[in-house]
């Protein structure tokens, strides 16, 4: 199935969004406003969730749109990387969720991973700053950057939190089922050049 309708309402939310945030006459705030409900009717529909379910989520935002971001903690030891089971899905991915008003990414990194696995980590090293819909993930409504972050571990055991079923360390070879919703095989690769190379710049897009 194309997916290609979701980035056509987000880019006509988007516009509209912009739209009221700049304008004062009237008659264009008039037509900002259908624009918005278009957007909305078009993600109601295709997605069969209903309009005001639609509204709160995906239409609630005033002023200019930017993209969301979503930060994760990378966790190297003895050749393998830090993964976390979702409650939300019983699949893994690396520790992380939305950025948190108030705190940098690499707050954000490490108050995730203590959260999700249990151990309290120092962030050391930007990886990563992928474009979501660049990457083979699931569709949402948000257009979404995802920033990892290599982080060293200071002290704990790994236990699961109250986002998780449970916690371990895996090789590039043993890798768990991914919740593509949040991590996908070519990121995970990625991330594992770093662990064969200490030297790898940082990529992007």
């Amino acid at each position: 199935m194309s997916y290609q309708w979701i980035e056509y309402a987000r880019r006509v939310q988007a516009l509209a969004q912009i739209g009221l945030a700049n304008c004062n006459n009237p008659y264009d705030i008039e037509r900002y406003e259908e624009l918005r409900d278009i957007s909305v009717k078009l993600m109601a529909t295709y997605s069969d969730t209903e309009i005001e379910t639609v509204r709160e989520l995906f239409a609630r935002e005033t002023g200019y749109q930017t993209p969301k971001t979503v930060v994760r903690s990378v966790v190297f030891k003895d050749g393998k990387v830090l993964m976390v089971q979702e409650k939300a899905d019983y699949k893994w991915a690396l520790p992380g969720g939305w950025s948190d008003i108030g705190y940098t990414p690499g707050e954000v990194a490490a108050k995730e991973t203590f959260e999700e696995a249990g151990i309290k980590v120092k962030p050391v090293k930007l990886l990563a700053v992928f474009d979501r819909s660049k990457h083979p993930h699931l569709p949402t409504s948000s257009h979404v950057y995802n920033i990892f972050i290599q982080c060293e571990m200071v002290e704990g055991e790994i236990k699961p939190g109250l986002e998780t079923n449970d916690v371990g360390f895996f090789d590039r070879n043993s890798l768990p089922t991914l919740s593509t919703a949040r991590i996908t095989e070519d990121e995970m690769e990625i991330i594992f050049q770093f662990l064969d190379d200490e030297n790898k710049a940082a990529v992007f897009d």
